[in-house]
């Protein structure tokens, strides 16, 4: 097995922050390496990414597999790798990139949803209706929700696309559905790592401790006064001590004052205790030492929800919202409860993304101002927590139930080996499909043309192979190589002639004087192609060659 991944530091870099997306990329990468693939290409902006790559490969496996790298302007060698997977679904710029450098059948496409309610996500889904894309290339859908996302916006591209200019035939990538995974033995807890826990937490034998882990951001994940105000109700009613454990980091002081304001105005009789999420000993001490776990999820800002996932790998009972993929992982009844969601109907929000588009609101404040209209049944919460916290059985049993469906369906073993099944489905397509009216075409992206015939009528006339030239007099061979070197020129380093290049450019116009571009290109024995094009354009711009 082998296979090409586009590195990205938002996907796979850990070192500077761990969300759900980090996290999830890094969970990949272990799985794909525990699989022990031949070969892994790093595709990416630059070796010194490759090499960052390859130190995070290397770390998490003793015996790597083979590395190579290829630089994201030459995808054409993605056809060794036979597929490129990248870390979120804008898949759709990879193939105009595969168009401009290779065959349609060279190589598969395979991306995947993550937050999809950014302007960025939901461009990228909408691009993938008109970029060439075909049936052997795939959108992982992390959920049925998420699913429902992504067709949802394919489709009234598509039905624009009719109405606007009569379009019939709309190919699409496949969008199969995988869930996200977790690596169980990460959460694996001995009795006496629990009682460590507990004690450093100041848990009584008796007492019943509740966690929230993730974004600790009322706005951007949960909103905290449903599960407080359930807390609370459960509290009192049951006279024992229920600690809440919020495990994670605030965005700033002043969300962390008004989420600990409303902790004390709300649920004065549980004691609210804030576990730093940059600590890997909270991060032990806050899965060992919990009861329950809870995530009333509010916001569009997820699409899958890993940290019920890690809870029930954990052997904690879950109470989630009924909300995204939550639906997907937890089962009402059985691993946790799921608390009923109301959102405000089809039609109720055109005017916020009119503010989002407009920029008025930015992205915090549209996904805020959504969940602001979205509600978690408090009473429903309530009688979760109420079950839960009076019963140590039910805790346990539905902790196990969890635990056993996560070694089933989530493990990472597990569900790489839906990705490794999926790209073999899509080997087999590239070579067995039916032809496509388009894969031979050639038509370039039409918002990235080149821009030398883009705007082809902005100079007198372009070089071609008939366009005559001369050196310039009095200029030496010394002077023409060392105007590389000018401060002025150094932002135009990539496209620059090298001094080599220059030097045999300089020598065959001395030695022929007048000359057409075909005849200096046999003369300096260069490729007429884009760098030598590129090369005399310089020459003349820099004053050592002259039109003639």
């Amino acid at each position: 097995m082998q296979f090409a991944v586009t590195y990205a530091p938002a996907v796979f870099d850990t070192r500077t922050l761990m969300m759900g997306r980090q996290s999830a990329g890094l969970g990949f990468l272990r799985a794909a390496l525990a699989a022990r693939p031949e070969r892994i290409w790093c595709h990416a902006t630059t070796m010194a990414q490759a090499r960052t790559f390859g130190e995070d490969v290397r770390a998490l496996a003793p015996e790597p597999p083979e590395l190579r790298f290829i630089a994201w302007d030459d995808p054409g060698k993605l056809a060794h790798a036979g597929l490129l997977y990248r870390g979120d679904p804008g898949i759709a710029g990879d193939a105009w990139m595969r168009r401009r450098h290779a065959r349609a059948r060279a190589y598969s496409l395979c991306g995947i949803t993550h937050t999809l309610s950014s302007q960025n996500a939901m461009t990228a889904l909408a691009n993938l209706v008109t970029a060439p894309l075909y049936p052997w290339d795939a959108v992982i859908c992390t959920s049925t929700a998420a699913r429902d996302v992504v067709r949802a916006i394919v489709e009234v591209q598509a039905e624009h696309l009719r109405e606007r200019v009569g379009a019939t035939r709309v190919p699409l990538p496949q969008f199969p559905l995988i869930p996200l995974g977790v690596h169980p033995g990460d959460f694996a807890q001995s009795p006496a790592a629990r009682a460590e826990a507990r004690t450093a937490l100041g848990l009584e034998p008796d007492d019943v401790a509740v966690l929230f882990a993730g974004r600790l951001a009322f706005h951007g994940k949960a909103h905290p006064l449903p599960m407080l105000l359930a807390l609370e109700a459960v509290a009192r009613a049951e006279g024992r001590r229920v600690h809440l454990l919020l495990f994670g980091r605030f965005p700033g002081e002043a969300v962390e004052k008004a989420y600990l304001d409303d902790a004390r105005r709300f649920a004065p009789s549980v004691r609210t205790l804030h576990l730093d999420g940059t600590s890997d000993t909270n991060r032990d001490r806050a899965w060992a030492g919990a009861d329950v776990f809870c995530s009333l999820s509010d916001n569009v800002q997820e699409t899958f929800g890993l940290t019920p996932v890690e809870a029930m790998a954990a052997g904690l009972p879950v109470v989630v919202s009924d909300w995204d993929g939550y639906k997907d992982t937890v089962r009402d009844g059985i691993d946790g409860f799921r608390v009923r969601t109301t959102a405000a109907p089809p039609g109720a929000g055109t005017d916020l993304v009119d503010r989002f588009d407009l920029n008025m609101d930015h992205y915090d404040g549209f996904i805020g101002n959504v969940a602001a209209c979205t509600a978690v049944d408090v009473s429903a919460a309530t009688d979760a927590f109420r079950r839960l916290v009076a019963d140590p059985a039910l805790r346990r049993r539905m902790g196990e139930a969890g635990r056993r469906r996560v070694a089933e369906r989530f493990d990472w073993t597990v569900v790489f080996g839906q990705y490794r099944a999926l790209w073999d489905d899509l080997a087999e397509r590239r070579r067995a499909d039916p032809r496509c009216p388009d894969e031979d075409a050639r038509t370039t992206r039409p918002d990235r043309p080149d821009p030398f015939a883009l705007f082809r009528s902005f100079p007198t006339a372009p070089l071609s192979q008939a366009t005559r030239l001369a050196l310039r007099p009095g200029v030496t061979r010394a002077e023409a190589v060392g105007r590389r070197g000018l401060l002025s020129l150094s932002y135009a380093d990539p496209v620059m002639p090298s001094p080599e290049a220059i030097g045999r450019l300089y020598d065959a116009a001395a030695a022929r004087g007048s000359l057409t571009v075909a005849e200096l290109a046999a003369a300096a024995d260069m490729r007429a192609a884009t760098d030598f094009f590129r090369a005399v354009a310089w020459l003349a711009k820099v004053g050592i060659l002259t039109f003639s």
